[in-house]
């Protein structure tokens, strides 16, 4: 049996903490995986601009509520799980990722939590397992699962490496120069096909 595990932002949805830098004009906080591959690092560093200006989940909650799934997101997914079965893996947290399954149809997702305090500053974050994504497919496939995989930054080449197909989605260029080995795709549709090829 196949399932395929997709990454959520960049691929179904916006960047969260681009858009909140943008909103917060923070520039700083548009700092993502595609650019830092030590999540640990990344989070930590994001948190401490956020103490530093004073700002908590409220302030990125009412972001996220502004943001919509990618244009053709939805569609491309109702289409992938009409044929198969589909889970997201994402190094985002339970607190910015439900407003947005809503807006996806409910798909099942596996992502992380924020520690936050009672009064709403992030003091931390608890991953889920480490390397979460990779780890969740070998755990996959020692349940007899096939997996196909799919992202567009450093933290998904784990997960699309240990999968029996992968695929790079509007990913760097110089993520796709030093991965050749893998279709790198702009379009849901040509996504969609190729996924279908790897079922």
């Amino acid at each position: 049996m196949n399932v395929v595990c997709l990454d959520l932002e960049g691929v179904l949805v916006p960047e969260i903490w681009i858009a909140f830098a943008e909103a917060t004009n923070i520039p700083e906080l548009k700092r993502t995986t595609r650019d830092e591959p030590d999540y640990d690092k990344l989070m930590k560093y994001r948190i401490a601009i956020l103490k530093e200006h004073g700002l908590g989940l409220k302030e990125i909650q009412d972001t996220i509520a502004t943001i919509d799934p990618l244009p053709g997101a939805k569609e491309f997914l109702d289409e992938l799980r009409d044929t198969t079965q589909v889970i997201i893996l994402s190094d985002t947290f339970d607190q910015f990722a439900a407003p947005l399954m809503k807006k996806l149809g409910m798909p099942a997702i596996f992502c992380n939590t924020l520690e936050v305090a009672d009064n709403g500053e992030i003091t931390g974050f608890k991953m889920r397992c480490p390397q979460s994504k990779l780890t969740t497919v070998k755990a996959l496939q020692s349940c007899g699962f096939d997996t196909i995989a799919s992202g567009d930054s450093f933290n998904d080449l784990g997960m699309i490496q240990a999968s029996k197909a992968g695929f790079l989605f509007r990913s760097t260029e110089a993520i796709k120069k030093d991965y050749p080995q893998y279709p790198a795709y702009e379009e849901y549709s040509e996504l969609l096909a190729g996924i279908k090829a790897a079922l």
